[in-house]
């Protein structure tokens, strides 16, 4: 029987046997469970990860679920989420602990060190592309960018630079910018 009225237990029960059951009973309540992670956290990441591993292990737990909530899975979920969530702030105590110990940074910030390595890394790999989409723009357009882009300067200012309105300045670099995007994602591809 697969129809959307089957409770959480039914679904819970069916999936034993059946992964489709176990997916309707997922997107119940997925997005409502990484919210509720991301609010326990602060992090998007961490919300991420607990989710899914709350779900995995729901899965291998099928066959040890009880309805003790009139048909609803929720509180047996959620004492799943929250045998997790204790988990991850203690690992986090432990080991903010012992990077304090050693004079290591408490904090890391999230993993924005990380992402900007990572960032550095995708744009070299982009660098011949972009100097060749670079020097195929109009003279006006490049121009423009590199004195809205490179040097930072207002609009205002690039417009002085270029002898022309504050409007054609903005409009040679939206040009540029579009040009640029599109080379690019050529290049991806």
């Amino acid at each position: 029987m697969h129809n959307a009225t089957r409770t959480d237990a039914e679904l819970i029960l069916a999936a034993r046997t059946d992964p489709q059951a176990f997916r309707e009973f997922y997107e119940r309540y997925a997005v409502w469970m990484r919210a509720w992670f991301q609010r326990q956290t602060g992090s998007e990441n961490a919300a991420l990860d607990l989710t899914a591993e709350t779900f995995a292990q729901a899965w291998r737990g099928v066959r040890r679920f009880r309805d003790m909530a009139d048909g609803s899975g929720a509180p047996w979920l959620f004492g799943i989420a929250r045998n997790l969530l204790r988990q991850y702030h203690k690992h986090n105590r432990i080991e903010t602990a012992a990077r304090a110990r050693m004079g290591l940074p408490v904090d890391w910030g999230g993993t924005e060190e990380y992402d900007a390595v990572d960032g550095r890394i995708a744009a070299s790999s982009l660098k011949p592309a972009l100097q060749h989409a670079v020097g195929a723009l109009p003279s006006d357009q490049r121009r423009a960018l590199e004195l809205r882009v490179v040097d930072q300067l207002a609009y205002e200012e690039v417009a002085e630079q270029l002898g022309c309105s504050v409007n054609a300045a903005r409009l040679r670099v939206s040009r540029a910018l579009r040009a640029l995007m599109v080379e690019l994602k050529g290049a991806e591809a």
